[in-house]
């Protein structure tokens, strides 16, 4: 289905959340990585979700919700893209706080580097160039 198709209808809208996964008993390295390291807020769970374990974190137009996941393997090549406003002072946080960061292939438009989170979850971050900045999606 195409948006620019007459007739036709998008049907889907917007990403609501990305869940990526972590071992039993990991909150504590997810709430210290995606709430303080990348400044997230930390959200309630739904009640009914609580027993399952994990933590829902949110931003401006970003919500991430980390799930755990009994046979926990880290997704390597598959990864969620966050887009910064400062992808430099990112990147100084991240290596002050012990995160490897890794280059990769230019991004037409973008400045971007990637890092892996505590669970070893690859996430790309990036950032608009000045005059690209109709190529980011907020």
């Amino acid at each position: 289905m195409n948006q620019d198709t007459p007739g036709e209808k998008l049907l889907v809208s917007r990403l609501h959340h990305v869940q990526v996964a972590g071992p039993p008993a990991s909150e504590e390295r997810a709430r210290w990585f995606y709430g303080e390291v990348l400044g997230l807020v930390e959200v309630a769970k739904p009640p009914n979700l609580v027993a399952r374990g994990g933590a829902w974190f949110r931003g401006a137009d970003v919500e991430i919700h980390v799930g755990v996941e009994q046979d926990f393997r880290p997704a390597r090549k598959a990864h969620v893209a966050l887009e910064s406003g400062d992808l430099d002072a990112l990147r100084t946080r991240l290596s002050a706080l012990g995160v490897q960061t890794t280059e990769d292939e230019p991004l037409p438009g973008f400045r971007r580097f990637y890092a892996n989170d505590p669970f070893g979850n690859r996430l790309e971050f990036l950032q608009a160039l000045a005059d690209n900045a109709e190529l980011s999606p907020t």
